[in-house]
C-alpha cells in the first residue's frame, strides 16, 4: 500500500504541473465547472421560491436539500479529479494497444488505469459543496449530533467507493468491446439518478426504479444516505440505511474488481 500511495502521489504532482503550466486554461475549466453548478444552484432557488419542500412530508425543505446538493458535489468532485479523467482514455488506450503497455508493467493493472491521471480542476466544485454545507447545516434548527458528524465522512467514502466501482465496470465494458465512445455519455446517464431525493422516485413508475437504483445498481444510496444523516434526524431506518451503504460499498468494489479481472483475462491485444 505504501508504494502504491507514493507512485499515486507521483502522478498526482505531474499532473498538477502540468496543469499549472497552462494555468490560464486550468483557470478557465475551474470557471466553466463552477459556472454550471452555479446554474444548478439559481434552478433550485427558482423551485423553494415555488415550494417550502420537495416532496410533501419527505422532510426535504430548503436547507436540508442544500445539504443533499452539497454533498453530492463533494463525492461527484472526488470521482471526477480521481478516476474518471483516466477512464476517459481508456477507449483509445484500447483501440491502439497503449493497453498493451500497461499490463507487461510491475504494478495492478487497475490502479494504473483508473488513477494515472488527477483533474485538480474538477476540485473545485467539491470546494464549492463544503462551504454550502456549512452554510446549509448553520441554518439548522437543530445541529447534526456528532454521531452523524462521524460517520458522514464513512458515508462519503461509500459513495465514492460506489462510483469507483461503476466506472470500473464501464472500463471492463471498454476492454471487452475494444470501443466504446459513449463511455462518459452512459456514467453521465447513470450517475443523473443520484442526484434527487429518492423519495421523488414513487408510483407505478418511480417505485421499482427505485429498487432497482437501491438494490440493483445501488446509485440511489451514494448521495441520499449520506446527506439523510446530516440533514435529517437520526431513526432506526437510517441506521439499516448506514449499514446497507456500507455493505453496498463492499460489495460493488470486490464485485468490479472481478469483473475487470476477468475483462483483462479475455483481452487479446491490439497487434494480435
Amino acid at each position: 500500500m505504501p508504494r502504491y500511495l507514493a507512485i499515486f502521489g507521483t502522478f498526482a504532482r505531474a499532473c498538477l504541473v502540468r496543469d499549472l503550466t497552462f494555468r490560464a486554461n486550468f483557470i478557465l475549466e475551474c470557471l466553466t465547472s463552477l459556472g454550471w453548478m452555479s446554474m444548478n444552484l439559481a434552478f433550485y432557488l427558482l423551485v423553494f421560491t415555488f415550494t417550502p419542500e420537495i416532496g410533501r412530508g419527505t422532510g426535504w425543505t430548503k436547507e436540508p436539500f442544500f445539504a443533499f446538493v452539497a454533498t453530492g458535489m463533494i463525492i461527484n468532485s472526488i470521482v471526477q479529479a480521481l478516476f474518471m479523467p483516466s477512464a476517459e482514455e481508456l477507449t483509445e488506450m484500447v483501440r491502439s494497444g497503449g493497453l498493451d503497455g500497461v499490463l507487461v508493467k510491475p504494478l495492478d493493472a487497475q490502479f494504473l488505469l483508473s488513477m494515472h491521471r488527477v483533474d485538480f480542476s474538477a476540485l473545485a466544485n467539491g470546494i464549492v459543496g463544503i462551504v454550502l454545507l456549512g452554510w446549509a447545516v448553520s441554518r439548522f434548527d437543530i445541529p447534526p449530533p456528532l454521531i452523524a458528524w462521524a460517520i458522514y465522512p464513512l458515508l462519503l467514502l461509500c459513495g465514492v467507493a460506489i462510483l469507483y466501482a461503476m466506472v470500473i465496470m464501464l472500463a471492463a465494458a471498454t476492454i471487452q468491446m475494444g470501443r466504446n465512445q459513449s463511455l462518459y455519455d452512459f456514467w453521465f446517464y447513470l450517475t443523473n439518478f443520484s442526484r434527487y431525493p429518492a423519495e421523488i422516485y414513487s408510483g407505478p413508475w418511480g417505485g421499482p426504479l427505485r429498487a432497482i437504483c437501491t438494490f440493483v445498481i445501488p446509485i440511489l444510496l451514494v448521495v441520499n444516505v449520506p446527506a439523510r444523516v446530516i440533514a435529517q434526524p437520526l431513526a432506526g431506518a437510517t441506521w439499516w440505511a448506514v449499514a446497507g451503504t456500507v455493505l453496498a460499498a463492499l460489495a460493488a468494489v470486490i464485485i468490479s474488481r472481478w469483473v475487470f479481472q476477468r475483462s483483462l483475462a479475455r483481452y487479446r491485444s491490439a497487434s494480435s
